[in-house]
């Protein structure tokens, strides 16, 4: 039975921008971890590192996302681990995030001018403390307008985490129009709301941009 649109339905939908939020912030913590230590690897000495890490990425960013998801989801359940939807929609979306973060990273590690590298080893400093102190303060300039792009991405994509049956923004919507056959006004509720969340996010990622280039020449 179709039931009208009220008040209740449009609360549902608000009150599901928290779990796009929380599984955001999960997968955007989780990928910040992997990808520091993927671009690490991809900018080391350590030949085999630097081939796992450009495989990782190569492998991730090649593959569309919900296949990743899926994969997460039920390769989980054939070798026998039965894990649950949030977990499987966190880890696919931190593998994710951390192929294209350590992406964005190790350019940005990359673009560090190599003199300074070498003036950091003619100093006797460690590797640790040269990217400490000397590589990672700069290559932190360059990354962070891709960055807070890239968070815009993310945050769309896990719209795509409702089709393996997670309950977020995207997902309340369609039971919600499945129940009031409303189409245009829920998922026009539900644009608004991915656009209220992305469009300051889009502005921050445009005006770091146009602030940092000129420290970046």
């Amino acid at each position: 039975m179709i039931r009208p649109f009220g008040f209740a339905e449009f609360t549902t939908i608000l009150l599901a921008t928290q779990f796009t939020l929380l599984l955001s912030l999960i997968a955007l913590i989780g990928g910040g971890i992997g990808g520091m230590a993927v671009a690490l690897l991809r900018t080391g000495s350590w030949g085999m590192g630097r081939r796992l890490a450009a495989s990782y990425i190569v492998v991730f960013q090649g593959t569309p996302l919900l296949m990743q998801l899926a994969l997460v989801f039920f390769g989980a359940n054939v070798v026998g681990y039965d894990i649950n939807v949030w977990l499987a929609a966190a880890l696919g979306l931190t593998l994710h995030a951390s192929a294209y973060l350590g992406g964005i990273w190790r350019g940005s590690i990359e673009a560090v001018p190599r003199g300074q590298v070498e003036a950091s080893k003619a100093l006797g400093l460690t590797y640790v403390t040269a990217m400490t102190y000397v590589v990672l303060p700069q290559a932190f300039k360059i990354a962070l307008p891709p960055t807070v792009g890239f968070i815009v991405q993310l945050i769309k994509s896990t719209s795509v985490t409702a089709l393996i049956g997670f309950v977020e923004l995207t997902r309340t919507g369609q039971i919600i129009n499945n129940a009031t056959f409303r189409p245009f006004l829920v998922f026009g509720i539900v644009s608004c709301i991915y656009f209220t969340l992305c469009w300051p996010l889009s502005l921050l990622s445009a005006r770091l941009e146009r602030k940092l280039s000129p420290a970046v020449r």
